[in-house]
Parts: C-alpha cells; structure tokens; sequence
C-alpha cells in the first residue's frame, strides 16, 4: 500500500522571533535543524520512491536533514526541468549513481500562506495595532486573508489542484511519497484527506519536524502512527 508522509519544516528563525513569514525565504533555526533531523529518524525505515516541497529554504532545508539517517542511504536530487541552464548541465551520467537517488520536486504551490502585510511583524504587536480579535481572525478563519494576504481557502485553491495533479498519481501507481512543506499548506492537503470541515481545519495544530504519515488503501487515507 502507499504512504503519504507530510512533514511541517522545522522552527525557522522568525518562528523563533515570532514573526509572520509568509513567503519571505527564511531560514531554520538550530532548534529547526535539530527538529528537522530528529523527525527524520522517526520515517528513517519507511521507504521513499518521490519527494515534493515548497520554493522555501526552510521546507526544503528540513527535507534534505530528514533524509540523513534514512536507511536507503538514498540522496535528493532536485529536480530543476524549468531551468534551462541546470537542466542542461545537472544531469546524472552513471545508472548506480541515478538508483541512488530520489528525485524532489519543488513548486511555489506548496509554499505557505502568503501573510501580505503582516510579514517581518512580530505577532504580539500585530495584535496590539490591529487588535487581538482581529490578528486571530486573520490567522485562523479559513476565507478570510490578512491586508494584500492570502485566506487559507486561497492556499488550498493553490495547494489541492497541485497535490492532486502533480502528486497523488504517484500514491496510484503504489509509490510512496514525501512532502516537505508549511503549516498551511499542509492543512489544506490534510483537510483532503481526511474530509475536515472549515472549522475543524483552521483548528488544526501541525508541529513543526514532526512527520504525519497516510496509508491509502482501497480509495481511502488512513493515519498511521509513527
């Protein structure tokens, strides 16, 4: 049966600040690294055929560290088809060196939410300018987005079709797939699969370096524990 594992990046240096981040490129902090690494070890025996991450340092930073102690030994090669210089150059001329590999994808899809004007804020004085009631509507409501932000229902208008396009026909032909992504992102495809309603989603806590693994069987997703 094929697996699903989703992993949220570990703490990045503005998540230790408490800062909004967003898109900005921020990356893991030391604690993040070692979360990053530590989450890894718990998925080390599962086997990996694909991997799939964000445009950002931070997710796909956790990714590489998760695979350290992975039991195939296998490196992550990302895949650059849309660049036509790397593609061109950063191929692989040896088949032993190509088994050895697991090719990871990369997409701006999969990024977080986009937190517009509130990116770079610290949090607490975000809720001291805006209001408290407000910054929590902001951060949690599903259809409604900070100023010049995205709405979590915009990450997962983004998020779903990518995940269903570009992703799950891997999970069809039995592979098993590893995300690295963003609390939001991530709640987007969970709510998926796992047929949440608005409010239970945006009441969804993801940790972050901690892998979340799915098992699909006969058309349905089914958590494991790890």
């Amino acid at each position: 049966m094929a697996k699903l594992i989703l992993m949220r990046h570990g703490e990045s240096i503005w998540n230790q600040k408490n800062l909004f981040t967003g898109w900005v490129d921020v990356p893991l902090s030391e604690k993040g690294v070692f979360e990053a690494i530590e989450g890894g070890k718990k998925i080390k025996n599962i086997p990996i055929d694909i991997a799939f991450t964000s445009e950002l340092i931070r997710a796909q930073t956790t990714a590489v560290l998760a695979m350290l102690n992975h039991s195939s030994k296998k490196t992550l090669v990302f895949d650059h088809s849309n660049n036509r210089k790397l593609k061109k150059m950063g191929y692989i001329n040896s088949e032993k060196a190509k088994e050895a590999t697991i090719l990871m994808y990369h997409s701006w899809r999969l990024n977080e939410r986009m937190y517009g004007d509130l990116q770079g804020q610290n949090k607490d004085e975000a809720r001291e300018k805006f209001g408290k009631e407000q910054v929590h509507i902001w951060r949690r409501s599903y259809d409604t987005a900070p100023p010049n932000g995205e709405s979590l229902k915009q990450t997962a208008k983004r998020a779903l079709p990518y995940f269903k396009k570009e992703i799950f026909p891997y999970i069809e032909k039995n592979k098993n797939v590893f995300i690295s992504a963003h609390g939001n992102s991530l709640r987007a495809i969970i709510m998926f699969l796992e047929n949440l309603s608005k409010d239970e989603v945006v009441k969804l806590e993801i940790p972050t370096g901690d892998p979340i693994v799915y098992e699909y069987i006969d058309g349905r997703w089914v958590k494991e524990s790890i």
